[in-house]
């Protein structure tokens, strides 16, 4: 079973820029699309953003296309997102899972904070 630790997760200024990184344990990581989720207060999670296993292709919801690059090291079982242009609305937990558009969740991580100060 693939484990999931996210890391990265902080408190920046609105136009200030994150780099979330999503380690998995476990060989089994590079046969998944991955995802990032993220999830506020009050709100249902999100699927923000998605990678191909081999990198191929990459998927953003509207609101972060432009500003969010997802990528992946098959070498170091790790994804990333990197967030520039960041605004108050992205506040939230961010999360890694699997696509779900391709696969069955893992289980969850315990996410990492993104706080984001106007």
């Amino acid at each position: 079973q693939v484990q999931l630790v996210e890391s990265g997760g902080g408190e920046v200024q609105a136009g200030g820029s994150l780099r979330l990184s999503c380690a998995a344990s476990g060989r089994t990581f590079s046969l998944y699309a991955m995802g990032w989720f993220r999830q506020s207060p009050g709100k249902e999670r999100e699927f923000v953003a998605a990678i191909k296993r081999n990198s191929s292709s990459t998927y953003y919801t509207h609101s972060v296309k432009g500003r969010f690059t997802i990528s992946r090291d098959a070498a170091k079982n790790t994804m990333y997102l990197q967030m520039n242009s960041l605004k108050p609305e992205d506040t939230a937990v961010y999360y890694c899972n699997t696509d779900p558009r391709l696969h069955q969740a893992l289980d969850w991580g315990q996410g990492t904070q993104v706080t984001v100060s106007s």
